[in-house]
């Protein structure tokens, strides 16, 4: 196992504290409005995903981490309380950060495969041309669908959308929710076994993954790295069920209609927009995970 690395900084109180407060008013804009529905019971179609398909619970996504290679000086009042958290320890100066030895103990398996799925992700030119139709795959032909919502074009018009495409889904996690009938359409045929190799760019689903990544690297990742792949995740989300079959209109939310020509240039840019950001996320995420394993193999150039 390697050594623990020296750390780059250690911040004084005044500064991690006010982080700490700056992360957890931003991540409040989606964690206060999903607590206040569920306590009422009022599910969201869009908005519950990113607490109910991504498992971060809304307490531990308002914990600020200062990321691997920066620690806090105590304040006044003692150390941080980070030292009392999973995979944290305090010096005996005080000084809390993360517990290098402890952490790769019980993750390392993860951060390598995080690490090996955004570098080969990361190597591969953005693909635009899916126009959101795994959404529609995963109603075809279907008596019962996911949500609850009626279907923009009806039964009929939406299988006609489908026979009508060619459907290439390369995101597992998606293609796994398909209906029977909708399998055989899709040019690929991803699986968990080929996720490191399938996985590109351009795919909504990969974008939005960044956040659950950033989730699963815990401490390791900085809080304001893990709030900038939320507000990515958050946005692509409601691009995703706009451009699907389903009618948001009484939920405030305009389709994109894919189905035609203006919907699906509509898509494709919104869709590069999403990609262009997440290519900093994806190389901010490698590096929070160098910081921990090391150096990892340089990624093969795009063709």
């Amino acid at each position: 196992m390697r050594p623990a690395p020296a750390l780059t900084s250690v911040l004084p109180p005044v500064e991690w504290q006010d982080r700490s407060t700056r992360h957890e008013m931003r991540v409040d804009q989606w964690v206060t409005p999903h607590l206040e529905r569920r306590r009422r019971g009022e599910p969201h179609p869009v908005l519950d995903f990113l607490f109910t398909y991504y498992r971060e619970s809304p307490g531990r996504l308002r914990r600020w981490h200062p990321g691997a290679g920066t620690a806090l000086a105590p304040r006044e009042g003692g150390p941080a309380p980070h030292g009392g958290w999973r995979w944290y320890r305090t010096d005996v100066r005080g000084v809390a950060g993360l517990d290098h030895a402890a952490f790769l103990a019980d993750r390392a398996g993860t951060v390598r495969f995080i690490r090996e799925l955004l570098s080969a992700t990361s190597s591969r030119p953005a693909f635009t041309g899916c126009f959101g139709l795994h959404e529609w795959a995963m109603v075809y032909r279907a008596d019962e669908r996911r949500h609850p919502l009626p279907l923009r074009l009806g039964r009929t018009g939406t299988d006609a959308v489908v026979e009508g495409a060619q459907i290439r889904c390369s995101h597992y996690d998606a293609f796994r929710f398909f209906t029977p009938e909708a399998l055989g359409r899709n040019r690929l045929q991803p699986s968990r076994e080929t996720q490191v190799a399938l996985e590109q760019p351009g795919c909504l689903h990969a974008t939005m993954d960044l956040y659950k990544w950033a989730y699963k690297l815990g401490p390791a990742v900085p809080g304001e790295l893990l709030a900038d792949c939320l507000a990515l995740a958050a946005d692509v989300r409601e691009l995703d069920m706009r451009a699907s079959p389903y009618d948001l209109r009484a939920h405030g939310y305009r389709p994109v209609a894919i189905e035609t020509a203006e919907g699906k240039a509509e898509y494709v840019a919104a869709q590069r927009a999403f990609a262009d950001r997440g290519v900093a996320l994806r190389r901010r995420l490698l590096e929070a995970c160098e910081a921990v394993l090391g150096p990892g193999p340089a990624p093969t150039p795009r063709q």
